[in-house]
């Protein structure tokens, strides 16, 4: 078996902006997992809030020994973007050489499409209200906030898309404070999620607050390890593929969440079409599916996931899985 990981990048149609910065193209790495004349394939994006960058996660993929098998990548490599890459690789590889789809094997139901959250990139009240009116078909929208001047913002998106859905993404960039002051906000103009609305580090400061709105645990929740240390803080949890470390893990960690009580949500770094595509079938079901990173993209993968009023369809067999 060979394993290969090279670097690509994707142009983002539009400047896209969070609280933490601002970036014009998707820089991903993509493995290759090739045995017995078939290839599998798998994508990643390195994430610089978890101290990974394009050299380190490579570095990880080309240290692993040539012939690992899922079950031995879990405890070769740690939750992340690595172990994602090649986890979903090995997935697809698996699938080619039984001739079945992905969720047979995984034993999950067979996907159908799921309505997926649009984002719109932090900006200033009037651009973020013009992007809203654009994308104001749209029956889910999400918003990266997260500064000092968060409640014109909010108030002018829900100018420009009165009947859409908002979710509202702060990464982090709020206080116990502005959180408690907001809430109110946020009902009024029918906000129905607050993802991580406090640092990571400081989220204690939710236990016993009144949540209005539901939280939800991004950079909070990794993998099934999180889970202890998201009691009496969060409601749901995002499930990404970049954090749980692949889909292997995610199946686990939606299982016990669920279990424990906490709705879900399942999203995603800004990738492409091959990132997105094992995070479907994980979404199936889900209170919030946020799959969107091919549509902020003026570029894709040769055979890209088919978006529509449906919402995210899943892969083909030539995309993956």
């Amino acid at each position: 078996m060979k394993i290969t990981v090279t670097p690509d990048v994707f142009k983002l149609a539009q400047v896209f902006t969070i609280s933490r910065g601002s970036r014009t193209e998707a820089k991903v790495l993509t493995v290759r997992v090739t045995r017995g004349g078939l290839t599998g394939w798998g994508e990643c994006v390195p994430y610089a809030r978890y101290d990974e960058t394009l050299a380190s996660v490579t570095a990880q993929i080309e240290g692993l020994p040539a012939g690992i098998n899922r079950a031995d990548l879990q405890d070769a490599l740690p939750a992340g973007a690595a172990r994602n890459a090649v986890d979903c690789a090995l997935w697809d590889l698996e699938a080619k050489q039984a001739g079945k789809r992905v969720w047979e094997l995984a034993d999950l139901p067979k996907p159908s499409p799921e309505i997926t959250a649009y984002t719109l990139s932090l900006d200033t009240p009037e651009a973020m209200r013009a992007q809203a009116a654009k994308h104001a078909f749209r029956p889910l929208l999400k918003i990266k906030l997260g500064t000092p001047d968060d409640m014109a913002r909010l108030e002018a998106v829900r100018a420009g898309a009165p009947k859409s859905a908002i979710i509202v993404d702060a990464n982090e960039g709020w206080s116990a404070e502005v959180y408690t002051d907001l809430a109110p906000h946020l009902v009024r103009l029918g906000v129905k999620l607050v993802e991580q609305p406090l640092p990571a580090g400081e989220d204690e400061a939710l236990i016993g607050m009144e949540r209005p709105v539901p939280v939800c645990a991004d950079e909070s929740c990794h993998d099934c390890s999180s889970l202890p240390h998201l009691k009496g803080k969060y409601d749901i949890v995002n499930i990404k593929l970049d954090k749980t470390g692949g889909l292997t893990e995610a199946i686990k960690l939606r299982t016990k969440a669920e279990a424990q009580g906490y709705g879900v949500m399942v999203g995603c770094m800004v990738g492409s079409s091959l990132a997105m595509a094992p995070a479907v079938l994980i979404a199936q079901g889900v209170a919030y599916t946020d799959l969107d990173g091919p549509l902020l993209l003026s570029e894709d993968r040769d055979v890209p996931l088919e978006f529509n009023k449906a919402g995210v369809h899943p892969p083909s067999a030539k995309l993956w899985g």
